[in-house]
């Protein structure tokens, strides 16, 4: 395991067991967020970094009960927590790295990845591989439930020109990667990015 990813589950590991409470309010936000993936019945999704399952349940029902919903996670302490939640009832939790997933070439039809972007040690590279799992045509859709100002405020920090997950720098991040930005939300009440994997 690498520097970043050892700092990311000791991050996470710690937080795991109360998470969910913190963040109370946060459901209706991810279950919005998660149908504007455009899922159909049948389909098949991965939660990359999917912590304590939150939306799990609304990716479930986007794709009823003939769908395929994967959780992947770094974390066990988080993916606990999903278990205890019952989410595990909603799709598979996997432990594992997002940044070598265990799943076949253009074998779903989308990722969901909540607080993700920034967690990533090589986002170029890791955008790459979360494209290799998605088929053509296919859909990322990269979520947080505050937008950037507003989870700066929380933190007591300003933006810098780098966030990664700025539209003038995630745009060509994406592009980079083989995906092509077609929606941008950044409001205080969320942050939505939507991607459309190319051929």
């Amino acid at each position: 395991m690498s520097d970043d990813q050892t700092r990311v589950r000791d991050f996470f590991s710690a937080r795991a067991a109360d998470w969910d409470s913190r963040f109370p309010d946060d459901g209706p936000a991810y279950r919005d967020a998660a149908f504007e993936l455009g899922l159909h019945h049948g389909d098949r999704v991965l939660d990359a970094g999917c912590g304590t399952g939150r939306a799990l349940p609304a990716l479930r029902e986007a794709v009823g009960p003939s769908g395929v919903v994967v959780g992947i996670d770094l974390t066990p302490a988080m993916l606990e927590a999903a278990t205890r939640a019952g989410r595990d009832r909603e799709g598979q939790l996997l432990l594992g790295d997002v940044t070598r997933l265990p799943v076949r070439d253009a074998s779903l039809d989308a990722v969901f990845g909540a607080g993700l972007v920034s967690h990533l040690p090589d986002p170029a590279a890791n955008l790459r591989e979360l494209r290799r799992i998605v088929r053509p045509g296919g859909t990322l859709a990269l979520f947080h439930p505050i937008g950037r100002a507003a989870l700066a405020a929380r933190q007591g920090r300003q933006i810098t020109p780098d966030d990664l997950r700025a539209e003038a720098n995630l745009r060509p991040l994406l592009t980079g990667a083989g995906w092509q930005l077609t929606s941008y939300v950044d409001e205080d009440a969320r942050f939505l990015a939507l991607a459309v994997r190319e051929d």
